[in-house]
């Protein structure tokens, strides 16, 4: 007998074109825990805040019999007063990043977020990390979202580097706790203030002429000052606080 599936908003981005928006007739040849059924139709379940059978609200762990009614809600559409699958968000969030998020961590750890990334890193240490640590998955890997320890994550859906950082923030909300250079964007390490003299004989002649305060990195040393680049990179905060400001339609 066939379970009716129908998934809404944004989690139609995991189905082929033909099948969004509609409802997705699914055999239950067996018992099965809901969170595999949907998992199976493409949809990973981190990506699920509310699951309602015939109505009600269920759990991940729900075991289809066939011939009920599924309506499956991301967070941003999901019903209130419904059981909520996704986790609570903490105050501060930090961020587990895939191999191919190296341009979006540095944007990250730009804004003051503890961002782990390696350029190297696999996917098991990633889920581990982000299980072990608390700390929320960023990826563009389906897959690797449907792994069993992963709980809070989001599949970054934009390709530029620019607009995945846009698309992180609104996400997520991070525009009030920002606090732009206080990590190190190379390694993710903590900034902190260094004396001119301290470092003066690793500064380029002109550095050394013109520039009289230093931010250092406490973990891999590396020397940050104002500049054009921190000058562009202010901008760019300034823009993300705009846009943040301004009410969208």
């Amino acid at each position: 007998m066939a379970a009716e599936f129908r998934f809404h908003d944004r989690l139609n981005d995991f189905l082929p074109r033909e099948r969004r928006d509609r409802p997705l007739p699914h055999d239950v040849t067996r018992r099965a825990a809901i969170k595999d059924v949907i998992e199976s139709l493409g949809v990973p379940h981190t990506e699920v805040d509310v699951i309602l059978v015939d109505g009600r609200s269920v759990g991940f762990e729900h075991i289809l019999t066939g011939g009920e009614r599924v309506e499956v809600y991301p967070w941003t559409t999901a019903p209130p007063d419904a059981y909520h699958l996704r986790p609570p968000l903490p105050c501060r969030p930090r961020f587990a990043l895939d191999a191919q998020l190296g341009r979006l961590a540095r944007y990250l750890r730009l804004l003051g977020f503890d961002c782990h990334y390696r350029h190297d890193i696999g996917d098991a240490e990633l889920a581990a990390c982000a299980d072990e640590e608390d700390r929320i998955l960023l990826t563009r890997d389906r897959n690797l979202l449907k792994r069993k320890r992963i709980r809070l994550a989001h599949c970054v859906r934009h390709d530029r580097p620019r607009r995945q950082l846009e698309e992180v923030c609104d996400e997520f909300d991070l525009y009030p706790a920002f606090c732009p250079f206080t990590r190190c964007t190379h390694c993710n390490g903590r900034l902190v203030p260094v004396d001119k003299a301290a470092v003066i004989d690793r500064l380029e002649p002109l550095t050394r002429q013109y520039v009289d305060h230093f931010l250092q990195c406490q973990d891999c040393g590396q020397l940050y000052w104002h500049g054009s680049h921190v000058t562009h990179m202010e901008r760019l905060v300034e823009r993300l606080r705009q846009k943040r400001a301004t009410p969208s339609g």
